[in-house]
């Protein structure tokens, strides 16, 4: 297990670290990256290390917001180019600024103080994150479509025996002629996963800048090469 610094060395974007692409890197507390999946790795000691891969496509910076003009300090990225038939014309304006003449797939902000040096058409580092790292991992989970009560909120369920005429269902869920209601939160069946869920205290294991891919460890929310936001704590 390598640090990413000893994979690729890299200059601090201050001193004018540059892309494979050449552009201009910039380093921010935090990324984006899409889930490939989980594996394993061993540490110098051998000890076996569930890791979750995630895969870095290059983000270019589109804007730069400040407090004093939007009300909030933040960087606006972009990531993927996209037809120009599903783009409008407001979004190729805005991008093109950045490269994106034809738009972008994903468009993403980080709150966060833009660096001093930064200007649109940078492109964020991958060393923004070094293994040891703690981060809050964010993404949206996998959607399980319309699903009944005991699946959704793990309820129990009755007997499996033949006979009992209850097996997966909710049970009772009315009042007495006061209220003579069903109460508004009561836990029914209904849509089940496809929320934001957030992971804190997150490590990271390793940035293989070579291959543009970050090991996590353990599992992270979503499906395969779905969006995962990575801010450290």
């Amino acid at each position: 297990m390598s640090d990413s610094a000893q994979i690729n060395s890299s200059t601090d974007a201050s001193t004018g670290a540059v892309s494979a692409s050449g552009k201009k890197e910039v380093k921010l507390p935090g990324l984006f990256a899409f889930k490939e999946g989980m594996s394993t790795i061993y540490s110098a000691t051998g000890e076996a290390i569930p890791v979750t891969v995630l895969r870095y496509d290059p983000w270019i910076v589109t804007q730069l917001k400040t407090e004093p003009k939007e009300g909030y300090s933040s960087v606006q990225l972009a990531c993927l180019p996209k037809k120009k038939k599903n783009s409008t014309q407001a979004q190729r304006k805005h991008l093109g600024k950045a490269g994106f003449e034809n738009g972008a797939r994903f468009v993403k902000e980080l709150r966060t103080e833009a660096p001093g040096d930064a200007a649109v058409g940078d492109q964020l580092s991958i060393d923004s994150l070094i293994a040891g790292d703690k981060v809050k991992l964010t993404g949206t989970s996998k959607g399980h479509g319309f699903v009944g009560s005991v699946k959704r909120w793990n309820f129990a369920g009755g007997p499996a025996s033949h006979g009992s005429k209850f097996h997966r269902q909710p049970g009772s869920v009315g009042n007495r002629t006061w209220p003579g209601r069903v109460m508004p939160g009561k836990k029914f069946p209904g849509h089940y996963g496809d929320e934001t869920i957030s992971v804190k205290n997150v490590e990271i294991v390793e940035v293989n800048r070579a291959e543009n891919v970050l090991f996590v460890k353990g599992p992270v929310p979503g499906s395969r090469n779905s969006l995962v936001k990575l801010m450290k704590d």
